[in-house]
């Protein structure tokens, strides 16, 4: 091994506050994929000032502390950048050092402990770890979460992708799951009482359940990244995805991409099976997992494709941009979501991410309380920019 390379593999071992000193030795400088392998490092190893996990941390010495948003990320790339046995080791150091080992290690504990989804997306890149007999008890803290995310949103989900879909078309037939509430209340509103302080309906409007037929049913696309950094958000879309596979007035396609393509719209029936199909982390090539899902548009102005990624690309920029924008320029309703997850700025490629948006194409990360009203409106064929441009303002205020 030449004298250089020796350098950045010790530079690499000891971390980054070893720089001064190996600098005196020459150009130590980190290769591009060495420099990946240093943060991925840090990030894992290192405690910050503040008491947590991180670049800028001092030594790469044991210690526990609280997780780092960041970890979720490289525990998944880590994949992608060691090799297979050292992957292993790495895995369970972050076991140790986030306090997950204990957790994971005494099923009793994890039963006591508070649904939390960023738990949830660290405890699923590090399933491969997890011990036999702690598999179940693992299963049922991710399907606890599973059934409050649903609780949150499968009701209103329904009813905005029912609103959109038989928007013109009602029955006489009551029915609570397909009530129009919108025009119930419009033509109600001359019932308003005032000494109850609510309106009190002479009628109830219901949309058709039975109109919708295999021609003129919508195809929905989620094609989602499931590279370290998406955990949260494949946990939401996994939910999403089983409510809309339920709707008889859709056809449902879920995909999940690293550098491969993965189709597990097989396993939409449980939210929690289809988690299960996801391997969170490694590198990305959306390119390549856009261009197999575009065999699946029979009609594109009946057909809306959400690609849920932080556009980190990894195949080629300039063929995914074009896909995007044939997509769009054929009739299809394309989204793009950098993330969906409660709060905080997405970890994304920032310049790509414009790029997408300067075709025209809606690229934001979105809470998933807004997905009902964003479902809603893109079915409907509404501007989209302008719920991109709503929701933000709404985030700011």
């Amino acid at each position: 091994m030449e004298t250089a390379a020796k350098i950045r593999r010790w530079r690499l071992i000891l971390g980054a506050e070893s720089q001064e000193r190996f600098s005196t030795m020459g150009d130590c400088a980190l290769l591009p994929q060495e420099d990946l392998m240093d943060q991925a490092l840090a990030a894992i190893y290192n405690r910050t000032e503040s008491g947590g996990w991180g670049p800028g941390a001092s030594g790469r010495g044991a210690g526990k502390g609280p997780s780092n948003p960041q970890i979720s990320k490289w525990l998944g790339d880590v994949r992608s950048l060691f090799d297979k046995d050292l992957v292993k080791v790495i895995q369970g150091d972050a076991m140790e050092r986030c306090g997950l080992q204990q957790l994971l290690f005494e099923p009793e504990l994890l039963e006591n402990v508070e649904p939390n989804v960023n738990l949830a997306s660290t405890i699923l890149l590090l399933k491969d770890q997890i011990p036999k007999r702690s598999k179940e008890s693992v299963r049922a803290f991710i399907r606890k979460i599973v059934e409050e995310i649903n609780k949150l949103l499968e009701q209103d989900i329904r009813r905005a992708v029912t609103a959109a879909v038989n928007r013109r078309q009602h029955s006489p037939i009551p029915s609570a799951a397909a009530l129009d509430y919108k025009m119930t209340i419009s033509r109600n509103l001359k019932n308003y009482n005032p000494s109850l302080g609510t309106i009190v309906p002479e009628r109830f409007w219901f949309f058709d359940r039975t109109t919708t037929t295999a021609a003129n049913k919508w195809t929905v696309i989620l094609d989602v990244d499931q590279s370290g950094s998406m955990g949260e958000s494949v946990i939401y879309s996994s939910v999403m995805s089983c409510i809309l596979a339920s709707m008889q007035s859709l056809r449902t396609r879920v995909v999940a991409f690293d550098t491969q393509v993965v189709d597990l719209t097989e396993k939409c029936g449980d939210p929690v099976d289809l988690l299960y199909g996801f391997q969170l982390g490694g590198g990305t090539d959306i390119d390549k997992s856009v261009a197999y899902c575009q065999q699946f548009v029979e009609n594109p102005r009946k057909t809306l494709f959400f690609l849920i990624a932080d556009l980190e690309e990894g195949g080629n920029r300039a063929a995914l941009l074009r896909r995007l924008q044939e997509l769009k320029d054929s009739g299809v309703t394309v989204v793009v979501l950098l993330a969906l997850a409660d709060g905080g700025r997405p970890y994304c490629d920032a310049q790509m991410a414009q790029r997408v948006a300067g075709l025209g194409i809606p690229c934001f990360a979105c809470n998933p309380q807004r997905l009902p009203q964003l479902l809603e409106r893109a079915l409907r064929g509404d501007d989209l920019t302008a719920f991109q441009k709503d929701f933000q303002k709404g985030k700011k205020g």
